[in-house]
């Protein structure tokens, strides 16, 4: 059982996922945020790999992106930030990228690299669920990897039962079409939410996009397992003087 899996195990509700891109607001600023966020209460954090032209990503973390790559940022330095992370960091930890820079770097040697520094999933919009089933998943399996899909208000009752047999963590609710960053009305798309929930599905939900502050989150958490933060975390921490204190006040606003 994998740490994503003991989480909700122990716990199925408001579970709160929070992102932060790697290198962002200063290139060596991941780890105490990472770390703030545990202290803090986040239940998993969910840390952006930084590329150019990144899927799904609203104005904020296209912003965040393009600060961390000036600032030096790139998939080997990020492996090479984490190496010591399991040392103080227990909660679960997820990539989520573009598919161009892993494959640059080859996925095996990725998803080896993940278990080496104890990831625990990745997300990756861009790559296709027939690719994944018929060329990746031995690997992802071989290397304890679990392969977190986002499915949104168009995607068929098939394919997300489909998903749901694939997956062995969470799935993850877009929850409109659209892309990140923007405001959402939580109760405007309960139709949409309960029949995610009345579909029984094997796997917990978590609501994503449009999620930023302490009413949006505990709303999203009456239809299903919890929500992921992201664009509203990365406004906080532009500017900050202390990425700890920001990052810990941030999440002690959602939560309590």
């Amino acid at each position: 059982m994998n740490r994503i899996q003991q989480l909700f195990e122990k716990r199925n509700k408001n579970i709160l996922n929070v992102f932060c891109t790697a290198g962002y607001p200063k290139l060596n600023d991941l780890v105490p945020i990472v770390e703030s966020l545990e202290k803090s209460g986040a239940d998993i954090v969910e840390i952006g790999i930084p590329y150019s032209d990144p899927s799904a990503d609203g104005p904020t973390i296209q912003y965040s992106n393009g600060v961390a790559l000036k600032n030096g940022m790139n998939l080997k330095l990020l492996l090479e930030q984490l190496k010591d992370i399991r040392m103080t960091v227990s909660i679960p930890l997820i990539f989520m990228g573009d598919i161009n820079p892993i494959l640059q770097f080859g996925m095996e040697a990725f998803l080896q690299a993940c278990q080496t520094i104890g990831i625990d999933g990745v997300i990756i919009p861009n790559l296709p669920l027939r690719e994944y089933e018929e060329m990746y998943k031995p690997l992802f399996e071989r290397y304890e990897q679990s392969n977190i899909f986002l499915i949104t208000p168009q995607t068929s009752e098939e394919r997300i039962r489909k998903i749901d047999r694939l997956t062995n963590s969470f799935i993850y609710v877009v929850s409109t079409y659209a892309i990140t960053g923007g405001q959402l009305a939580v109760d405007a798309q309960a139709d949409y939410f309960n029949r995610i929930k009345a579909m029984n599905l094997n796997n917990p939900t978590l609501i994503g996009f449009g999620i930023g502050d302490h009413n949006s989150f505990h709303a999203a958490c009456q239809y299903l397992n919890g929500a992921i933060i992201g664009s509203a975390f990365i406004k906080a921490l532009d500017g900050s003087n202390d990425v700890k204190v920001t990052t810990e006040k941030f999440v002690k606003s959602i939560i309590n």
